[in-house]
């Protein structure tokens, strides 16, 4: 065997990155084995630091707290027992999840849909969602209407959505 008989090419995809080796069967074999190395740790690692939302377990969680109809999402407690932004943060989650299983059109609400779904005035939605945003809970759409983050989200799991179940008994 001598040349290009001797080469091999060898493409190796995982996740979002694509490397090709080519080269003598002892270089690419080095090559593959020292990316391997190299990559795979620094790529779970970094995986550790990514927020990511699995919606199956989210679905989960929000049993009893959100549901949908024909009409669209749906609280299932009442806002008499919740804070403003525990109620809004609710229905952006709903519409989150919503829009996630195709229930809903959209993920974002304007102010005024989210006024009429908290009962308060204007001045109230306002300073409420702005706090929200303030703290990386939610965000502001170029169409001036409002979203729940991803960090928005994780805090929903990870304490808000408990404290909710806890306050209204549901385990």
């Amino acid at each position: 065997m001598s040349g290009e008989t001797d080469k091999v090419t060898v493409q190796v995809k995982f996740g979002d990155v694509e490397k090709t080796f080519s080269g003598a069967p002892e270089e690419v074999w080095l090559s593959l084995n020292k990316f391997f190395g190299e990559f795979l740790p620094s790529f779970d690692i970094a995986k550790k630091l990514v927020l990511s939302v699995d919606l199956q377990g989210l679905v989960k969680d929000c049993e009893g707290l959100i549901a949908f109809s024909k009409e669209g999402a749906n609280l299932l407690v009442s806002k008499d027992k919740l804070t403003d932004n525990e109620t809004l943060l609710l229905w952006l989650l709903a519409y989150h999840v919503g829009f996630q299983l195709g229930l809903v059109g959209s993920e974002a609400v304007s102010k005024e849909e989210l006024q009429a779904k908290l009962g308060k005035s204007a001045k109230i939605t306002s300073t409420r969602l702005g706090e929200l945003v303030k703290s990386d809970m939610v965000a502001k759409t170029s169409e001036d209407k409002y979203k729940i983050t991803t960090f928005g989200i994780t805090q929903m799991q990870k304490e808000i959505v408990p404290k909710i179940k806890a306050k209204i008994k549901i385990s």
